[in-house]
């Protein structure tokens, strides 16, 4: 059942969906954090579907603010979502209008769960200081996309010179299929790596992180390639004894090559949103790994370190 609040209050809000926990026996017990997704009218719908999905593996309260438009009165419209809808969670959709668009955490504070982490998403183009924002403020965990950005590249090394332990962005997590998959390979006797290159399409960050971790794990030279896509297409370990390859050139199926072995086919599905943002609520600790790699980029952009 939706329930639908227009021209409401956040007294209203708190108040419906307590009485909407009530009407299902408990309701905010069994949610592990609240899940705030800072987006617009045109990312609300995938984004709300994917923390829907997401939430299967992470019962939440998700609350999405919606920024509509800033010029007219101030007013909220709530659509509020019971477990079950869509998923085993609350889902509360806030349009908020005029000035209330920048000034939502007073909106979002409320509706939070108690005793529960906060998570903050910004599905579209977020912050440059996400720490500073003043959602971002009141999150453990905050999860940007540089992806959706006009310069994505520029975009993620913003957000690397305002970095705080939190901060994480979805560029980042996409590696994680590609780094499991590298780290198997090396695990096989494969004799000492000289240098590297990653090949990517252009305008592609995930290709520039993953070129800092090589370069910060094995301390070689890494080279940046361009190809056409989709996505990242290759990566290529030089060693002393031949080459380690990981080729995608369909965005789901990769080959592993390896010197003196026979080429093997491994499932490499790019990810979806859903995916990446489930494996990002597993964890409400910072990720030291992504800020070493992403310190590491930022020294290597800036010319005191190997070429990327």
């Amino acid at each position: 059942m939706t329930l639908y609040l227009p021209r409401t209050t956040t007294a209203q809000i708190a108040e419906a969906l307590m009485a909407e926990r009530h009407s299902v026996g408990g309701g905010a017990m069994n949610m592990v954090l609240t899940l705030v997704i800072v987006t617009d009218e045109a990312d609300h719908y995938d984004a709300v579907r994917a923390a829907t999905e997401a939430g299967r593996e992470h019962p939440s309260r998700v609350v999405a603010l919606i920024r509509r438009d800033p010029e007219a009165e101030p007013a909220i419209d709530a659509e509020i979502r019971r477990p079950g809808t869509s998923g085993p969670g609350e889902a509360v959709l806030l349009r908020l209008y005029g000035p209330l668009g920048e000034h939502a955490d007073s909106v979002v504070t409320p509706l939070l769960v108690p005793d529960a982490p906060v998570v903050a998403w910004w599905p579209g183009v977020g912050p440059a200081n996400p720490a500073a924002d003043p959602v971002g403020r009141l999150a453990q965990r905050r999860i940007t996309d540089a992806l959706r950005a006009p310069d994505p590249l520029g975009d993620l090394m913003e957000r690397v010179a305002h970095y705080r332990p939190g901060d994480t962005d979805l560029t980042w997590t996409r590696l994680t299929p590609w780094r499991s998959l590298l780290a198997s390979a090396m695990d096989q006797p494969c004799g000492w790596v000289t240098s590297a290159s990653v090949t990517a399409e252009s305008h592609y960050p995930s290709a520039e992180l993953l070129a800092a971790w090589l370069s910060d794990r094995l301390e070689v030279r890494v080279d940046r390639e361009t190809s056409h896509g989709p996505g990242l297409t290759e990566v290529r370990l030089h060693t002393d004894h031949g080459d380690i390859v990981i080729s995608r050139v369909d965005g789901r199926v990769a080959t592993l090559s390896r010197f003196g072995q026979p080429d093997q086919t491994v499932a490499l599905a790019r990810r979806s949103a859903s995916s990446a943002l489930a494996e990002e609520l597993r964890r409400l600790d910072p990720d030291e790994t992504y800020e070493s790699t992403a310190r590491h980029l930022e020294s290597l952009l800036s010319g005191s370190g190997a070429r990327v």
